[in-house]
């Protein structure tokens, strides 16, 4: 089947098709409750239209974002409701972006912490360490035991 093709009574295989995921995520989508339970033939075969593509594609979008399933569930509900989930959303991806702000200045720490210990290190004529350091024999060690500025490897 097309992707351009309308959405009429699609198989668990054509859906997963068109969202781009595997059909067993739309089966653990279905048992966590983000997507409704399928109508289905008299065979048992599950069917689904337009509103379950519409929904996946929400929730795939919405992962996309970095959205947790327990968050999508909640904006699901309210988009359920027939309201606008804008405010829902605004404060859920404000979140997100702290956590990403938080992330980032760790991670920039972390890049100036090993930068550090890169201009600290001496070169080619590196002696060999203390066992269990990365550092040669004489240089200081902190209160904990290790070498004072440098990741002990225990």
């Amino acid at each position: 089947m097309a992707i351009d093709q309308p959405v009429g009574a699609l198989s668990v295989g054509q859906l997963a098709a068109r969202a781009g995921v595997r059909t067993d995520t739309i089966r653990y989508y279905e048992r966590t409750g983000l997507l409704p339970e399928p109508r289905r033939t008299d065979g048992d075969h599950r069917r689904y239209g337009a509103a379950d593509l519409d929904r996946l594609l929400f929730i795939r979008g919405a992962q996309r974002l970095g959205l947790r399933l327990a968050e999508i569930r909640d904006l699901l509900a309210v988009r359920d409701t027939g309201t606008c989930p804008c405010g829902p959303a605004e404060t859920v991806l404000r979140e997100h972006v702290s956590e990403i702000d938080r992330e980032m200045a760790r991670l920039g720490a972390l890049r100036a912490e090993l930068t550090g210990m890169l201009t600290a290190m001496p070169g080619p004529g590196c002696p060999d360490p203390v066992p269990g350091t990365w550092c040669a024999p004489g240089q200081a060690a902190n209160a904990e035991g290790g070498d004072r500025d440098v990741l002990v490897l225990r």
